[in-house]
C-alpha cells in the first residue's frame, strides 16, 4: 500500500511539474510576442532585429509573479535607452495580468549609466511621472504601434 501511496504522490508531483512549466513557457512566450516587435526610438526596425532585446534576455518566474527583462542598448551612450526601457515596462503592463512585478534593466557592462538607467526603470515614481509627460508618452506610443506589413 505505501508503494502505491508514494507512485500517487510521485505523480501528481509530475503532473503539478508540467503544469507549472506549462504556464511559465506561456508567459514567457507572450512577453516575448510583446515586445519583440515594439519599434527603436531612433530607427526604423524593431528592438529584436537590432538584438537589442533576444529570448535570453525574458526571465519568468511564475510562482513569484516575477518578469525581467534585460535589454542591450545598441551604442554605450546609447541616448534613448531609458525610452526603449521605458517602451517595454509600459508594453508589459499593458499587456500582462497585474499579478506580475516587472523588472526592466540594462544588461550589465553595456550602458555608460547603467545604474542610473535601472534605477529610474524600476522606480514606480519616477516611472509614472514619466507617463504624465505627453511628449514622452506620445514616442513611447509611437514606438508601441503596430507595423502593417
Amino acid at each position: 500500500m505505501g508503494h502505491t501511496t508514494t507512485l500517487s504522490r510521485l505523480r501528481l508531483r509530475v503532473q503539478a511539474f508540467f503544469l507549472c512549466t506549462k504556464a511559465v513557457i506561456f508567459i514567457f512566450l507572450t512577453v516575448l510576442q510583446h515586445i519583440r516587435d515594439i519599434k527603436d526610438p531612433e530607427h526604423p526596425y524593431s528592438l529584436e532585429e537590432l538584438k537589442v532585446v533576444t529570448e535570453d534576455a525574458v526571465e519568468v518566474n511564475d510562482k513569484n509573479s516575477h518578469v525581467r527583462v534585460t535589454f542591450t542598448p545598441t551604442v554605450e551612450h546609447c541616448s534613448m535607452a531609458t525610452i526603449i526601457g521605458l517602451c517595454l515596462r509600459v508594453k508589459l503592463m499593458r499587456s500582462l495580468p497585474s499579478r506580475y512585478k516587472v523588472d526592466i534593466r540594462v544588461a550589465p557592462g553595456t550602458h555608460a549609466t547603467e545604474a542610473a538607467v535601472n534605477k529610474q526603470l524600476n522606480d514606480k515614481e519616477r516611472v509614472a511621472a514619466a507617463l504624465e509627460n505627453p511628449g514622452l508618452v506620445e514616442m513611447v506610443d509611437q514606438c508601441l504601434a503596430p507595423t502593417y506589413e
